[in-house]
């Protein structure tokens, strides 16, 4: 028997929020996954004008951190970003914050996310414009993750970037067949960046410590923790993953909707435990973890993003103002021709049916009749039984 996110909140949200305080963003993640398809967001009656077939269709919640409603908009933002490619190989990059840092992040998220997006798009631009690499302005997309697989907090950024960019007398330059930027020139650029706004933000009083991390508001004690970890190697690791540019977006759909656990890894709930499955990337093993139940929501929740958080952003060729302008002219001088999202304008119904490959308004009983809506129900109302 399958069992969902969905499932384990409706079992065990009500008795962990009593003994734990969540933060209103958490609150708001947690009604919903338990609300999604549910009498809880509304619906409708729908019925076929041919056989009088009716059926209830509930709305999803559309929360970012439900996994329910992550699959439509993927789609979506796949097709709109296929007009921004560009006919060159891509590489994902990934730059990784030491564990040392968590704590501190964890209780600073807005800041030291803004931050960390900060940091790495200064210095991939920075050294992206140097002649000694590639002397051009470059455009990529990022997309904030903050789990491990175990669930527990590893806040990293994922990059997508392709292998050229504008140089400023008009040129396409393409860059080297292997990455064309130094990953250890650009893990310490990064690390000097990232401290660098680290201590602005501890100068400005911006930063909070608390608990095991309180001592740190001592500018002594920061002083030194932040000497420790500029001694650290920062970890950016880098890899070409794609075979054409029409696998990048495909690649990066992957990253950008994904949630800290999705429903098929989750294999097994009882009264006190979740069972479910994680890779190990130590040894690219696949393996099966149980926590109590309690742990299991309470490592989720570390993972419901401030309020109105970017979590996917782009960046100079790619960024909002350049796209229609810098982007097109990349396109034509490296010959790519732009084709049209496919889904611009359509509604949930028209997509999925494009992506099934079946017409999803046909009756499921005589497959002859559109099913008409029948009727709307408000939120948090039962449908009339004769429905």
């Amino acid at each position: 028997m399958s069992v969902s996110l969905q499932d384990i909140f409706r079992e065990h949200f009500a008795s962990y929020e009593d003994n734990h305080r969540l933060s209103f963003q958490q609150s708001k993640a947690a009604a919903a996954i338990l609300g999604c398809r549910t009498a809880a967001f509304g619906g409708r009656v729908e019925e076929c004008p041919h056989c009088e077939n009716q059926r209830i269709v509930y709305n999803s919640c559309s929360n970012r951190h439900c996994p329910q409603c992550q699959a439509l908009a993927k789609e979506r933002w796949i097709d709109a970003r296929s007009e921004d490619l560009l006919p060159v190989p891509y590489f994902h990059v990934v730059f990784t914050l030491p564990e040392e840092l968590q704590l501190v992040v964890l209780q600073n998220q807005k800041h030291l996310y803004n931050l960390l997006f900060q940091a790495v798009s200064q210095t991939l631009q920075e050294l992206a414009a140097d002649p000694k690499y590639l002397g051009a302005q470059i455009g990529f997309t990022t997309v904030l993750h903050t789990w491990g697989q175990n669930l527990l907090f590893h806040p990293h950024l994922h990059c997508v970037i392709p292998n050229g960019g504008l140089t400023p007398d008009g040129r396409f330059q393409k860059g080297k067949e292997e990455f064309f930027l130094p990953i250890r020139v650009v893990s310490a650029l990064f690390r000097g960046k990232f401290m660098a706004g680290l201590q602005k933000l501890f100068d400005q009083g911006e930063l909070q410590f608390h608990g095991s991390i309180q001592h740190l508001q001592s500018r002594q004690w920061f002083g030194s923790w932040r000497h420790r970890l500029y001694q650290k190697d920062w970890v950016v690791y880098s890899k070409q993953a794609f075979s054409g540019p029409e696998a990048v977006i495909a690649y990066l759909g992957r990253y950008t909707h994904r949630i800290a656990i999705s429903n098929h890894r989750i294999l097994a709930m009882d009264e006190h435990t979740v069972t479910f499955e994680w890779l190990d990337y130590r040894d690219q093993q696949k393996k099966v973890m149980t926590l109590p139940v309690e742990e299991f929501i309470r490592r989720f929740l570390l993972h419901v993003l401030p309020h109105r958080f970017m979590r996917i952003r782009h960046f100079g060729l790619q960024a909002n103002r350049n796209r229609n302008t810098k982007l097109r002219w990349c396109q034509r001088l490296a010959g790519r021709i732009v084709a049209a999202a496919r889904f611009l304008g359509l509604n949930a119904v028209e997509v999925m049916s494009i992506l099934l490959g079946k017409d999803l308004t046909l009756c499921p009983r005589c497959q002859k009749g559109a099913m008409l809506v029948r009727m709307h129900i408000p939120r948090n109302t039962s449908p009339p039984l004769s429905a």
